[in-house]
């Protein structure tokens, strides 16, 4: 087998289905919009700065790794900002391949400035359109849809799930909760669930990354979610062997096709699992789980699309069909229409790596 660029994997399409505004800012942004509103940072050197995030997460906590978004949140607090960090976003994705993407964030994080939820969600929807616009006049298209996250901890997510559903047609594809899952399980949140699914909407739920099997259990038969945020742990409900053995739960996530929204870089980070080598997408994918690689946060990692599949194909000598099954994955598994998501998978994806799988 030929082996893989790096250079090769930037170049091919790719589809990312978790990723975080405010977990993936540039630091440079960082500096000049921290600058800007007086906020104090560990550094004040780009490259210094983009290494503290990266040694700060990668603690094996989920909750010191979630104490890092405290600066970036606090430099996401006005129109401006907002508009520009959602811009950049699209423009680094499309830099890096990505061909879809859907990109989460929580509104009831920035209104430090008065801002209302729906000027937030206009700022950052407004911010995608113009990097994607700016995106494929350098020849790099991306569409961009975007994710609204409640916090588990609080008690705004009917409100969030209504203003999601407020936006739909105007950008926003679905819903999330997100933030610490030990002592806040989704079912805190059924009223939003049960809102949303009234109204034909789509929503995942972070599940089974920090907490085990309760807790994607909840997230899929009480609260009946469309895609598992990570859903790293559903690993716990199957016995290793020559042939391994699904228990009920793995059974029924594989029956049923709910995609698990897998971010090994991150899963590292946050102890979820010891190490890339160790981690459970190569069992899941040999299972044929409805498995899906993703960037989780981009600053905090120091990760990419690009660098996520080159480390799969480094620790799993991954070559461009398993690359491409992980991302016609996504792809399967997104929030818009059906036959857009077709379009783009035939279109697209499929005859970029025809060319390479031959």
């Amino acid at each position: 087998m030929v082996a893989i660029r790096y250079e090769d994997i930037v170049k091919v399409p790719k589809a990312l289905l978790h990723d975080h505004l405010d977990g993936g800012l540039r630091p440079a942004t960082v500096v000049e919009l921290a600058a800007e509103v007086g906020h104090e940072l560990p550094s004040t050197d780009p490259e210094a700065l983009g290494r503290w995030f990266a040694e700060a997460a990668h603690s094996g906590s989920l909750e010191r790794y979630l104490e890092t978004f405290a600066h970036t949140v606090a430099v996401m607090q006005t129109t401006p900002a907002l508009r520009r960090v959602a811009r950049e976003c699209a423009l680094d994705l499309a830099a890096d391949g990505v061909v879809y993407a859907e990109v989460r964030f929580a509104p009831e994080q920035h209104l430090e400035q008065n801002l209302t939820l729906d000027e937030v969600v206009e700022a950052v929807v407004a911010g995608f359109v113009e990097g994607s616009a700016e995106a494929a006049a350098a020849g790099t298209p991306i569409r961009v849809g975007t994710l609204l996250t409640a916090m588990r901890h609080a008690a705004r997510s009917q409100e969030i799930a209504e203003l999601a559903v407020r936006h739909r047609d105007a950008g926003v594809v679905g819903f999330d909760i997100a933030g610490a899952e030990a002592g806040f399980p989704p079912t805190r949140h059924l009223d939003a669930f049960e809102y949303l699914q009234r109204e034909n909407f789509h929503f995942t739920i972070h599940a089974g990354e920090a907490f085990g099997l309760p807790s994607i259990w909840q997230a899929i038969q009480w609260c009946g979610a469309d895609r598992l945020g990570h859903g790293v742990r559903i690993v716990d409900d199957i016995t290793p062997g020559p042939v391994p053995t699904l228990g009920r739960l793995a059974a029924y996530v594989r029956d049923k096709r709910i995609p698990l929204e897998l971010c090994p870089s991150s899963n590292v980070q946050t102890g979820a699992v010891a190490s890339i080598a160790d981690h459970p997408i190569g069992l899941l994918r040999e299972l044929r789980f409805r498995v899906t690689v993703n960037t989780d946060n981009r600053l905090m990692s120091g990760t990419s699309m690009s660098r996520e599949m080159a480390l799969l194909v480094e620790n799993f000598g991954y070559g461009w069909k398993e690359l491409q099954w992980f991302t016609v994955n996504a792809m399967k598994s997104a929030f818009i229409p059906f036959d857009e998501r077709l379009a783009i998978i035939d279109e697209v994806i499929k005859p970029a790596y025809a060319k390479l799988i031959g």
